[in-house]
């Protein structure tokens, strides 16, 4: 099984004489294909608003696309509200979906007006002695136990940091009316980089009829309801895609199954996908730079785990293209490596590929998200640079890559690395 990249041979090698590899490489056509199929297949719903997670993919670049397509932005942290104020995007364009959370980060939440979104009952309190409780919140809820779906284990959200009880969810929702709030949102995360159309109906039927039961017991007025993310990608050839479209559907079904009959048909939904959005649409190009022959064949690249560390953290797959060798015949088993000084410093595994040679360029797939922003500087490693695949085929450097400079910037201080 194959999958094709975005990019041929040849634009590969005329963007390499502006920059070298390694680089993360994102398709502007694809990523506003995509995000105009999200809106579509949730038309239904009159709020619908995709807040696109920007821990997935940190670039002003993405994120202004984004905001281009009506997307809005999903913040955990500080600086992901500095970078979303930078772009344009604040106000109830941004939910802010923290845990731990410092105090700081609350207040520039607050003071750009985002719509938070509480991880814990404590931080009521907390929110309040900071700036206090605003009008429209959110309330993250975990039910525990097992989350499944058609008797598949998903995930167990009983095990998770994050989230409400359900006692809490109401005790926290009457705190909070007697302390200010007026308007409420639920949200809920409960299973990452699901590929089964029935995640979000299910997720939806959970937080449905949570928001029935909330409303009875509180009275609260609920607005939105957040399905979060958890939608997923095929990162194997052989995996069938998530079908958007389909999944809107079932959500409609659900909605109007629970939430209409209700009194509530004029709840927003909202979504907070990244890997859905993104993971696609990027991808990380680097060089063939050595061979080994030992006990196995190993392929040395000029990236390493350092610039795409799934493989290392998780064992996750990632597809591999040869570029200019697409059809030829995968018939030579590589473990393809980085050059850190750690054994799981490895993109693939005795995988199946076409002949590499020195010099062969490869494209290594779905790097769009949680891709170039889980990077570090382990063995001194350096950051890639990100670069923007435009819809007309030029390219656009969106970020830089790091320098030594760069790396000894924070011994500033110290003045031993000034030229």
């Amino acid at each position: 099984m194959k999958k094709l990249p975005f990019i041929t041979k040849e634009q590969a090698q005329e963007i390499i004489k502006k920059y070298p590899t390694p680089f993360h490489l994102y398709d502007e056509k694809g990523i506003r294909e995509n995000a105009r199929k999200v809106k579509q297949a949730f038309s239904w719903n009159k709020g619908f608003k995709e807040y696109f997670a920007v821990k997935a993919t940190p670039n002003p670049a993405i994120l202004q696309i984004l905001k281009e397509e009506g997307c809005g932005a999903d913040c955990s942290s500080y600086t992901e509200l500095l970078m979303s104020e930078a772009v344009g995007i604040t106000g109830s364009d941004i939910m802010f979906s923290s845990n731990v959370t410092p105090a700081e980060d609350f207040i520039l939440a607050h003071k750009l007006g985002a719509t938070i979104n509480l991880d814990d009952f404590t931080h009521i309190d907390f929110l309040e002695n900071l700036v206090g409780i605003p009008e429209t919140i959110s309330c993250r809820f975990n039910p525990g136990g097992l989350f499944q779906i058609n008797n598949d284990i998903m995930d167990t959200p009983g095990e998770s940091k994050y989230g409400f009880t359900r006692e809490q969810m109401t005790e926290g929702f009457l705190k909070l009316m007697q302390k200010g709030a007026k308007h409420f949102g639920i949200h809920a995360f409960l299973a990452s980089n699901t590929v089964a159309n029935e995640y979000y109906p299910e997720l939806a039927k959970i937080l449905f009829q949570t928001a029935v039961e909330l409303k009875q017991e509180t009275g609260a007025d609920i607005r939105f309801i957040n399905l979060s993310g958890g939608v997923g990608v095929p990162y194997r050839p052989d995996q069938e895609p998530n079908d958007i479209m389909a999944i809107g559907e079932g959500v409609r079904k659900v909605y109007e199954e629970i939430l209409v009959p209700a009194g509530m048909g004029d709840v927003a939904i909202f979504t907070e996908m990244g890997r859905f959005m993104l993971a696609p649409y990027g991808c990380l190009v680097s060089t063939a730079i050595h061979e080994k022959h030992t006990y196995r064949e190993y392929i040395g690249l000029d990236a390493c785990a350092a610039n795409l560390m799934r493989p290392a953290m998780y064992g996750a797959y990632h597809h591999i293209t040869v570029l200019g060798k697409e059809n030829a015949p995968c018939d030579h088993k590589y473990d393809v490596t980085g050059g850190l000084c750690e054994n799981n410093d490895k993109f693939a595994i005795e995988r199946m590929l076409p002949k590499i040679d020195m010099g062969d360029i490869l494209v290594i797939h779905d790097a769009g998200a949680h891709g170039f922003s889980m990077g570090y500087n382990y063995n001194g490693k350096l950051r890639s640079a990100e670069i923007l695949l435009k819809e007309d085929g030029t390219s656009q450097l969106i970020r830089r890559a790091e320098t030594p400079e760069d790396y000894f910037a924070t011994f500033d201080f110290m003045n031993l690395f000034k030229k």
